[in-house]
């Protein structure tokens, strides 16, 4: 079991790296590269639009966004573009980090928490409380 779980890892991984590769590619349409662009800055960003601490939800984007926007833009990119983009990706072994995906993702993350904290201000002030 864990050594299939490795495998498919490794799998996703390679799959980014040429997702990645193809979001670069001036032969792949416009629109999918601005998708596969998307998909993999999410990917490779260091911050999750769920929190992995959050039980269970903290791995869905993780263990199903991410296969799911991956499978979409391999089958819209044309297959000699997929197959380049792949031999090149096994040649590579870094990995792309995007700051900017992830400073956008601390922003969305401090936004949503002032408004919180404003929307409790605001119901604890008028002595609402919690009822």
């Amino acid at each position: 079991m864990l050594d299939r779980i490795k495998r498919e890892a490794r799998r996703l991984k390679s799959q980014l790296m040429t997702l990645y590769l193809c979001a670069k590619d001036p032969r792949v349409p416009f629109g999918v590269r601005l998708f596969a662009l998307l998909v993999a800055a999410y990917a490779f960003s260091p911050i999750d639009l769920i929190p992995d601490f959050i039980p269970v939800l903290g791995y869905l984007d993780d263990l199903i966004l991410v296969p799911l926007g991956i499978m979409l833009v391999l089958r819209w990119i044309p297959k000699p573009v997929l197959e380049d983009n792949r031999r090149r990706a096994e040649a590579l072994q870094t990995r792309p980090k995007n700051w900017v995906t992830a400073a956008l993702f601390i922003l969305v993350w401090i936004l949503l928490a002032l408004w919180l904290c404003h929307w409790l201000v605001r119901v604890i002030g008028s002595g609402g409380g919690w009822d």
